[in-house]
């Protein structure tokens, strides 16, 4: 089921570990190509574009791309009452999760001088949430929530619409209304991307864009950013490494290794342990659990190239190989996890103990199941509000201030060059000096109010 890579007494750095583990690359030239045409497709062509792609790619025939507010009102009132139950208790959590990521307003002062920092959301945000093989109305509700949390005013949803379903399945519109998303639109792939990024004659641009997908999504992502935030790391195809010893139980390794293959292939799935026997028992099994599967196909498809059970010489090992793979989602499934857990530097998600499978946290533990894959968890982690803010400060300086710092500001600005950067702050010394001036603008009352109004007192 898994490939076998021995690397005991192989490990002496990181870096040594890194060139001889097996990667995936992201994409070749090909894809990236593919991705740019159908970008410039729907940036000449609109609507028109996304409902010709999408009858091509999707097999639905769309009469308009926008999804009727109505239908989300009927998926709602005929959601199953057991789910409804569970896509609470999930926003429930995920909501209270988030709210800790919020920060006060604060102020910075020092004599005649006061800065204030604060948080503004941004107007609109784009979500996009992956169809086709299965439906993910955990990923509304991983992605909506935190930006609802910060305060966005609008949240777009795209979903690629199944041909089952003749459109989006119901659990997803629900999904989408009950956790505040604003309008829906039956589109997916790297044109949906698109669609968000510049607008089309239905679909509205958009400040930020968030939300996993395959390469191609990826890879749109990458391609429009700048032009628009993209939130958070490359959320491509899911990932999981589980690292276990002698102490694991083996039904719960076998089925952990392959849970996160369901989403199907170009994903990674791991197994790293100093216990050989562990790993044929683990790989035993697991073969019998992927046969058992309704979906072996795509478990499969990932483990051909990207399944792995990795021998090491013992725990440091593996964290070395940890940090050197840097995975989307990290089970410690061994002795002493939490202490482990803390020389992690590189992953997306971290699960600690036998009773924390990855798939809690991709429904409802509370941070974003929305995390960086291909190694990008070296420099970026989940999805947070962050992702859906800007920070903002505010600057006020009194003529004590400029006093105290100007003779500064001065020197570095003809250091560097900046004549003018130079005499802006010249004059203002200069009118300071003369006898008789009269300067505005010397009083600590001009200075923001210390309440918050700064941030939240003034309509846009």
């Amino acid at each position: 089921m898994l490939n076998r890579l021995d690397l005991r007494g192989q490990c002496g750095s990181e870096a040594e570990i890194a060139s001889q583990l097996p990667r995936p690359t992201i994409a070749g030239e090909e894809p990236r190509a593919a991705v740019r045409e159908l970008i410039a497709r729907v940036r000449s062509e609109g609507d028109d574009a996304l409902v010709e792609l999408t009858a091509s790619f999707d097999r639905v025939d769309l009469d308009a791309v926008e999804v009727p507010a109505s239908q989300l009102d009927a998926a709602v009132e005929s959601l199953d009452p057991e789910l409804a139950q569970a896509f609470h208790h999930a926003i429930e959590g995920i909501a209270r999760f988030h709210a800790h990521q919020l920060r006060a307003p604060a102020v910075v002062e020092s004599p005649g001088l006061r800065i204030d920092a604060y948080q503004r959301p941004v107007r609109r945000a784009g979500l996009y949430v992956p169809g086709g093989r299965a439906e993910y109305p955990s990923t509304v509700l991983m992605t909506a929530v935190p930006a609802k949390t910060a305060g966005v005013e609008e949240i777009i949803l795209c979903v690629p619409p199944s041909a089952e379903h003749g459109g989006i399945a119901p659990s997803v519109l629900a999904a989408a209304r009950l956790s505040g998303v604003s309008r829906v639109f039956a589109v997916g792939g790297a044109q949906a991307i698109a669609a968000m990024a510049y607008g089309t004659e239905s679909v509205p641009a958009v400040d930020v864009i968030a939300g996993p997908g395959n390469v191609y999504v990826a890879l749109a992502k990458q391609e429009v950013a700048g032009d628009v935030g993209v939130a958070a790391a490359f959320a491509g195809p899911s990932e999981v490494v589980v690292v276990a010893d002698n102490t694991a139980t083996v039904e719960y390794v076998a089925i952990d290794v392959i849970l996160q293959a369901e989403h199907g292939p170009d994903g990674l799935a791991w197994l790293v342990t100093w216990d050989e026997e562990l790993a044929d028992a683990v790989c035993a099994r697991g073969k019998e659990l992927v046969e058992a599967s309704p979906r072996s196909d795509d478990i499969r498809a990932t483990l051909a190239e990207g399944g792995y059970a990795a021998l090491v010489d013992g725990p440091i090992e593996a964290m070395m190989v940890v940090n050197a793979i840097a995975p989307e989602h990290l089970e410690l499934q061994c002795q002493d996890a939490a202490k482990l857990a803390g020389v992690v530097d590189n992953a997306g998600a971290i699960f600690c103990g036998s009773w924390a499978p990855a798939s809690v946290g991709d429904y409802l533990a509370g941070p974003s199941h929305v995390l960086p894959t291909y190694g990008s968890a070296r420099f970026s982690s989940a999805l947070t509000v962050s992702d859906f803010q800007k920070d903002h400060h505010v600057v006020t300086m009194t003529a004590e201030g400029i006093s105290r710092l100007g003779p500064h500001v001065i020197t570095m600005a003809e250091q560097e060059g900046l004549s003018a950067h130079a005499e802006s702050v010249r004059l203002r010394l200069e009118a300071l000096a003369a006898p008789s001036a009269s300067v505005d603008g010397d009083r600590t009352d001009d200075a923001p109010a210390d309440d918050g109004s700064t941030a939240e007192g003034l309509d846009r």
